[in-house]
């Protein structure tokens, strides 16, 4: 399954705001306490960081909060994202594989990934669980394939 499938899967998930057009971004001056806050608006575990809504300037997951959170204390809640967000931003291209982008995530241990054009500009956000689903997904259309086969279906 290509990652463009993987987009066009969210869109029929039902859920809030995991729209393959919708994209929730946020200003890296805006503060921690801010993301936190939309994280839980929208019921996400990322959120991608954007000057300009288009291109990712960094991502701020909610194991960079806990983490920052763990260290610094509550205090750290003012912080501008710029300063706590993974500013070294992995992408993905619509062509690439499922599997691929499984193992990539598995591999960075991350679990979202922005996906881009050509040009570098957003076109959605897989998460790994959008992996896991779609890989499952071809697991299972193997294993109905295979079964047809043996009983001469």
């Amino acid at each position: 399954m290509l990652v463009n499938q993987l987009l066009s899967m969210k869109g029929h998930s039902g859920k809030p705001g995991v729209e393959s057009q919708t994209i929730i971004t946020i200003n890296p001056d805006a503060t921690l306490a801010e993301a936190v806050a939309l994280l839980a608006e929208k019921r996400i575990g990322a959120i991608v960081v954007s000057t300009d809504g288009k291109k990712p300037d960094g991502i701020l997951s909610e194991r960079d909060v806990v983490r920052q959170l763990g260290e610094k204390g509550a205090d750290v809640l003012s912080t501008p994202i710029s300063q706590v967000m993974t500013t070294n931003v992995q992408t993905c291209h619509t062509s690439e594989d499922a599997l691929t982008i499984l193992e990539r995530m598995t591999q960075g241990r991350f679990r979202h990934l922005p996906v881009v054009d050509d040009n570098g500009d957003m076109l959605g956000v897989i998460s790994i669980g959008d992996a896991v689903s779609g890989r499952l997904s071809e697991l299972s259309a193997e294993k109905d394939a295979l079964t047809g086969m043996i009983m001469g279906n």
